[in-house]
Parts: structure tokens; sequence; C-alpha cells
């Protein structure tokens, strides 16, 4: 006997709703990516053996440190140059803001700054902190009614503060 097989036909693939798909999608991404934007701090973080560098004597080795009470700025070499104690509303950055100037004004050859903070540090405080280590905003000298950022210390590296001994 004879036996009947149905001639089965091979199985069309339907891709015009994901065409449709892809073409919707693909326009409003490029749209979106556009009015992306991410700003970016240039960090420089301590070689492994910075710390058996040449010292010199008059070079500034500038740090400050974050701590939960203050700002110590101080110099690697030459110990503490000021303490800046905490506000009630947080940091006082405007006199770490003047104390940056001064200090740019007495090492003006200088141009890194390492930023010392604690694992509890939040994240605004730390960029907040490189900003005023950073630059300040000064009068333009040519349009009075303006403001230009002036360079103070544009090279910062970041690190662990040391452990701070609370006094008894």
């Amino acid at each position: 006997m004879r036996v009947r097989r149905l001639r089965k036909h091979a199985a069309s693939l339907e891709v015009t709703a994901f065409i449709n798909v892809i073409v919707v999608l693909v326009p409003f991404l490029l749209s979106t990516a556009v009015f992306t934007r991410l700003s970016v701090i240039e960090l420089s973080l301590p070689a492994q053996n910075a710390g058996v560098e040449q010292l010199k004597v008059d070079d500034l080795k500038l740090e400050i440190v974050i701590r939960p009470d203050a700002l110590d700025v101080g110099d690697r070499i030459g110990g503490l140059i000021q303490r800046i104690p905490s506000t009630p509303e947080g940091y006082d950055l405007a006199a770490l803001s003047t104390l940056m100037q001064q200090v740019k004004v007495k090492f003006p050859e200088t141009k890194a700054a390492t930023v010392l903070a604690q694992p509890d540090t939040s994240y605004d405080v730390l960029v907040q902190v490189m900003d005023s280590v950073r630059e300040h905003t000064v009068p333009d000298p040519v349009v009075s009614t303006k403001t230009v950022q002036a360079e103070l210390f544009p090279d910062i590296s970041i690190g662990d503060a040391p452990i701070s001994v609370p006094k008894k």
C-alpha cells in the first residue's frame, strides 16, 4: 500500500513588525543621546612611591584633609597650615577658597594638591572641596559685570585621610 505524505511548505519569517519597531527606536535613541552630557573631573592618583620622593625645603606639598568637624589644610613637609572648623551649615568652603588664594600667592608655580577624605565623606562634599581648591571666581578685568574662573591648584590627587584619634 502506498503511504501518502503531505507536502510541507517552508515557513516564511515575518519581520515587518520588527523592522517597524527598529525604524521608530533608532531615531528615538539617537535623538536622546545628543542631549546627554557627562561631566568629568580629571584626577591623578598618588603613585606607589610618592612617599619616598626627594623632598625640597621650599617646595609645597599641599594637602587638604576632610574631617567630620573641620578641614585641615597643610603641607606634607611643613605640617598644618590652618584648620578651618565646620559651621552649623557644613564646611566653610569660602574660607577654604580664601586660604587657597593666599597659598597660591606664596607659591605661584605650584599646581598640585592632594585631597584626603575619610571613608564616610559624601561625594558631594568631596567635589565641593575639590572645586574650591581647583579654582575661584574673580571679577572679569574687561567686563566688570562678568566673572571668570581663576586657576588655583588644578592638578588634584585624592586619597584616604589618616585616621584621627578622638581627643579625650
